[in-house]
């Protein structure tokens, strides 16, 4: 079973999956879709995209949760573009944490090991793309190390509430400056752009977490 609403994207796969083997039963584009289609056809594993309509943010994922809600046996590969650390503990917290995988979309061109990956998780065990465990177990230890010194006063003076032109003010720096400092935070802290996402604000809750 395969979700993904990229039309190029999706019918690649197709065919890289049925090149290695394997049978598509079903392909949809949108969350809702993928889980009418697994109760429809009760597929031995679902490989769903993390972002999908209609909000493209994380449709694709609680999609793949809920389903492992109601059949905790089902296996399930999670592609994303993103390493997004809660994308990745959400999914390896559903159902026992067996039968799922993380992997970036990146190592879809990778087919050999990609379609290894596919095959650990429809037997049940799990795959965690490498990039997606070294990005984890570096902003576990401190996910503001990333920054230099000059991002780090920023985000700090953001915690205040100042505004860009405020904190140009107090730096004696161009607003322009400000924001490409502001552009390589956000960056350096995972944070994609996002609808309905506030960036700053999860910069700084990071900021005063650390």
């Amino acid at each position: 079973m395969l979700a993904e609403d990229s039309v190029l994207l999706r019918e690649g796969l197709i065919g890289l999956l049925g090149r290695s083997g394997n049978e598509v039963v079903a392909a949809v584009a949108d969350a809702e879709s993928l889980v009418a289609a697994v109760e429809e056809h009760a597929p031995d594993i679902v490989v769903t995209d993390v972002r999908m309509p209609p909000g493209f943010q994380d449709e694709g994922l609680h999609a793949a949760v809920r389903l492992r809600e109601k059949r905790p046996a089902l296996p399930v590969l999670v592609l994303s573009q993103y390493v997004q650390r809660t994308y990745a503990a959400e999914l390896l917290d559903s159902g026992d944490g067996s039968g799922v995988g993380y992997l970036l979309k990146d190592r879809v061109g990778q087919v050999e090991e990609f379609v290894d990956a596919l095959h650990e998780v429809a037997d049940g065990g799990t795959v965690v793309d490498p990039e997606v465990v070294r990005r984890l177990l570096r902003r576990r230890r401190d996910p503001l190390e990333r920054l230099t010194p000059r991002e780090r006063e920023v985000l700090a003076l953001i915690a205040e509430g100042r505004s860009n032109s405020a904190i140009a003010k107090e730096l004696v720096v161009s607003e322009a400056a400000i924001g490409k400092h502001i552009n390589g935070i956000l960056t350096k802290l995972d944070l994609p752009p996002a609808d309905g996402t506030h960036r700053r604000v999860l910069a700084v809750l990071a900021y005063l977490r650390a």
